[in-house]
C-alpha cells in the first residue's frame, strides 16, 4: 500500500488549502509565483468545491480544476486533491431533504453552512460516490496529484429515520437478536425491553436520563457509519490510483470518531491543530495532539491545517506574536510531522471564515505575516533528514474512545470528570518533566514501554485488563488513575465496583467514590512527595497487605485513607491514584515512577518551558518561554537552521528553536 513517504519523497511538505474558486482566474498565476517564493511544495485543492464541480445534478465542471492543477504542476507544486463531500451544494438538500441531518430533538439542519449531510443517507452517498468516481477517473494520471484528501473533519451525526434503520442493522450484526440487545442494554431497568425491532431507534430527546448502553452503542455506530463513508470513497480512489496515498483530517483530541479505527484504514494520518496563542499551556496542548497523531500513524504524520496567525472562531482571536508560528511548526516536526499545511493559502474576502488568517493575509504578500511564511518555508528545506524518521518514547499513555464515550455520559458520580482534562493533565506533567510519550490502545502490545500511564479507563474490555496484568507481571511499571476498570464494554459495572483482576493487580479495593465539588480539594500527606492537594476526586480506599501507601488523605471524612498507592506484581510495579494531584505533585509523582522504571529526560538540567525531543538522529530544542534562556547540551553539535557548531551551552531567545545534529571529530 502507498504511504506518506510516497508523497514526501525526502522533504517536508509545506503549503495549505488553496481555494482558487474564490478568486478571479487572473489571480491564479500570481498565487503560483508567490507559492514558489514561499517554498510551497503542496496545495490542498477542492475541499469545498462540490457546488463548483457539480453546479446542477449530474453536471460536471472540471475545466477550472484542470487549469488549476496544470498551473500547480507547471510551478513545481504538488496537489493534495480533496473529495468535496463534506459540504454538499444547496440543490442536494432541496431535491433530497432526506440527506439533511436531524438532531435528537427532531430539528432538521439546513444548508447555509457546511457538513449538512446525514452519513447514513443513501441519496447522499449515491451523489457523493458518483462525483468521487468521476473526479478520480479524470485526475488519476495527472502529474500534480500526490495525495488524496477525503472529505473534511468527518463528524456529522444524524438521528433521522434512515439513520435508525441503519442503526438497527448495525445492532443486529452486533447482538444477533433482541434477547442479546436487551441483555446488553440492561432494558430490565425502567421497563425499556424491546419486543420488536421497530421500537429500536437512534437516541432521541427523552424526559430524563437516556439509556447509557443505547447512547454508547449509538456513538459507536456513528463513528462506524462515518468510517463507512470514508472507506467507500477511499476504495473508489484506490481503484483508480492504487499508488497514491489517501488521508482525511482529524481534529485535535476529537470525541466524535474512534481515531484508532480510522487510522488503520488510512495510508497517512493527518491532523488539524490550532493551539490558542493566548493559552500559556498551548505547547503542552499541542504536544498531546502531536503524540496522539504520531501514535495513530505509527510514525510520521501530517499537519493538514494550522493557522498562520489568528483564527476566527474563538470568543477573542489573538494573533501569533513574532516567532510563535515558527516555534509551533518546528514543534510539530520535532514530534513526527512530515507535512506542515495551513488553512488557508489566501485569506478569504467573504464567507464565515474571512477573518481567519492565511499564508497570504489581507495585508498582502508585502507584509510581516507573509514574510514569516517565506522564512519558514526556507528553513524547512534545511530539515530534509528528519523526514521519515521516528520519535522514540519509553512511555505510553493509554487512550480509548469507547471508554471516553462511556465516561462522559450523564448519571455518573461526577459530571466534572472528562477524559481530555485527565489526558492533558497527565501528559502535560510528563511534558513538564521533558519525558516523551506515545499513546497506545489499551489492547495494544505494551512490552516495549518501560512505563504505561492510564489517566482514565472507565470502560475496559477483558482483553485490555488482561493486557495490563500481563504487562506488569512481565516487568512493566503501570500508573493508573481513579475510576478505571469500572465497566465492561456494554457499560455494565464490574462486580465489586472495579474489575477483580485490576483490584488484585493494584492491591486496592475502592469502597465508595467521593467526587469533589468544583473548587474543592483534599489535603494529602506523603513522605516521598511532600504535602499536596488533590482535585476532582477522592475515594474510600482499602488496600491489600503489602500495598504501600505513598500518600494519604489528611482531614475530612476520609482522614488517613490512601490517596496514592504502590505495589509489586510479578516482576513489575503498579501505582494507583485515588485523586488528581495538583500539577506540581502529579509531575513529581510521574517523574518518580519514570525514574524507578529507568526512563529519563532527553537532556538533564533543562529549564522549565524548554522542550527537548529526539527525532531520528536530530535533537530539537524549543523555548516556549517568554524570555531568553540557556540550555546545557552534552557534546558538540551542528545547528542545522544556522549551520553553526555549538557545544556546552546553547542560548535560545524567546520562542527560539534549534535543531542539532551530533558532529563527529572529522567535522
Amino acid at each position: 500500500m502507498p504511504s506518506l513517504h510516497d508523497a514526501t519523497r525526502g522533504r517536508i511538505l509545506y503549503g495549505g488549502d488553496y481555494n482558487p474558486e474564490q478568486w478571479p482566474e487572473e489571480v491564479w498565476p500570481e498565487d503560483i509565483a508567490l507559492m514558489r517564493r514561499a517554498g510551497v511544495t503542496t496545495a490542498t485543492v477542492g475541499v469545498f468545491s462540490w457546488a463548483r464541480l457539480e453546479p446542477r445534478p449530474g453536471a460536471r465542471d472540471f475545466g477550472w480544476l484542470d487549469r488549476v492543477l496544470d498551473l500547480l504542476h507547471g510551478g513545481g507544486i504538488d496537489a493534495c486533491l480533496a473529495t468535496p463531500t463534506a459540504s454538499p451544494p444547496p440543490w442536494l438538500g432541496e431535491r433530497h431533504p432526506e440527506t439533511l441531518p436531524v438532531t435528537a430533538d427532531g430539528t432538521t439542519l439546513w444548508w447555509g453552512s457546511r457538513n449538512q449531510y446525514c452519513p447514513s443517507s443513501a441519496a447522499y452517498r449515491d451523489h457523493a460516490h458518483a462525483l468521487v468516481e468521476d473526479l478520480a477517473a479524470r485526475y488519476a494520471g495527472h502529474p500534480a496529484l500526490r495525495i488524496w484528501h477525503i472529505s473534511n473533519e468527518l463528524g456529522p451525526v444524524c438521528h433521522c429515520a434512515e439513520t435508525s434503520a441503519r442503526f438497527r442493522d448495525w445492532l443486529r450484526r452486533r447482538y444477533g437478536d433482541l434477547d442479546g440487545l436487551n441483555h446488553a442494554w440492561g432494558t430490565a431497568f425502567w421497563s425499556q425491553a424491546h419486543s420488536d425491532w421497530s421500537t429500536v431507534t437512534a437516541p432521541r430527546s427523552a424526559p430524563y436520563l437516556p439509556n447509557p448502553a443505547q447512547t454508547l452503542d449509538f456513538q459507536r455506530f456513528s463513528s462506524d457509519v462515518l468510517l463507512e463513508c470514508f472507506t467507500a470513497e477511499r476504495d473508489i480512489l484506490r481503484r483508480h490510483t492504487p499508488d497514491v496515498p489517501v488521508t482525511t483530517n482529524f481534529m485535535a483530541l476529537y470525541k466524535g470518531i474512534d481515531s484508532w479505527a480510522f487510522a488503520a484504514a488510512e495510508d497517512a494520518v493527518s491532523l488539524d491543530l490550532y493551539p490558542d496563542p493566548a493559552d500559556p499551556r498551548a505547547a503542552a496542548f499541542a504536544a498531546v495532539n502531536h503524540d496522539l497523531t504520531r501514535s495513530l500513524a505509527g510514525g510520521p504524520w501530517m499537519v493538514m491545517e494550522q493557522a498562520a496567525s489568528a483564527v476566527n472562531w474563538r470568543p477573542v482571536n489573538r494573533p501569533k506574536p513574532e516567532g510563535l508560528l515558527r516555534l509551533q511548526s518546528l514543534q510539530s516536526v520535532a514530534r513526527g510531522a512530515d507535512a506542515l499545511l495551513f488553512f488557508q493559502w489566501r485569506a478569504s474576502r467573504s464567507g464565515a471564515e474571512k477573518f481567519h488568517s492565511a499564508m497570504v493575509p489581507h495585508a498582502g504578500p508585502d507584509s510581516p505575516g507573509h514574510r514569516r511564511i517565506r522564512a519558514l518555508g526556507a528553513e524547512l528545506r534545511l530539515l530534509g533528514e528528519a523526514v521519515g524518521t521516528d520519535v522514540r518514547a519509553d512511555i505510553a499513555v493509554l487512550h480509548d474512545w469507547h471508554s471516553w464515550w462511556a465516561l462522559e455520559q450523564p448519571g455518573r458520580p461526577s459530571a466534572r470528570i472528562t477524559a481530555p482534562e485527565l489526558l492533558y493533565a497527565w501528559h502535560g506533567a510528563l511534558w513538564d518533566e521533558h519525558l516523551t510519550a506515545d499513546f497506545a490502545h489499551p489492547e495494544a502490545d505494551l512490552s516495549r514501554y518501560r512505563l504505561v500511564a492510564v489517566p482514565t479507563l472507565y470502560l475496559a474490555s477483558d482483553a485490555a485488563v488482561d493486557n495490563l496484568v500481563r504487562y506488569v507481571h512481565g516487568g512493566g511499571t503501570l500508573v493508573t488513575g481513579f475510576f478505571s476498570g469500572i465497566a465492561d464494554p456494554t457499560d455494565t459495572l464490574r462486580p465489586g465496583g472495579m474489575d477483580a483482576r485490576l483490584r488484585a493487580l493494584l492491591g486496592v479495593h475502592p469502597q465508595e467514590w467521593w467526587p469533589l465539588d468544583d473548587g474543592a480539594t483534599v489535603r494529602c500527606d506523603s513522605a516521598a512527595l511532600g504535602p499536596f492537594t488533590g482535585t476532582l476526586w477522592s475515594e474510600d480506599l482499602r488496600t491489600d497487605p503489602g500495598t504501600e501507601t505513598v500518600a494519604a488523605l489528611n482531614g475530612g471524612d476520609l482522614d488517613g485513607t490512601p490517596a496514592v498507592t504502590r505495589t509489586t506484581a510479578g516482576a513489575g510495579t503498579a501505582w494507583y491514584l485515588a485523586t488528581l494531584p495538583e500539577p506540581p505533585a502529579l509531575r513529581g509523582l510521574l517523574a518518580d515512577a519514570a525514574r524507578r522504571a529507568g526512563v529519563h529526560p532527553v537532556l538533564p538540567g533543562l529549564p522549565d518551558g524548554v522542550e527537548a525531543v529526539r527525532r531520528g538522529g536530530l535533537l530539537f530544542l524549543l523555548n516556549h518561554g517568554e524570555r531568553q534562556t540557556e540550555v546545557p547540551v552534552q557534546g558538540r553539535y551542528r545547528e542545522l537552521l544556522t549551520n553553526r557548531s555549538t557545544e556546552g551551552t546553547l542560548r535560545l531567545p524567546r520562542y527560539g528553536a534549534a535543531v542539532l545534529r551530533p558532529e563527529t571529530t572529522a567535522e
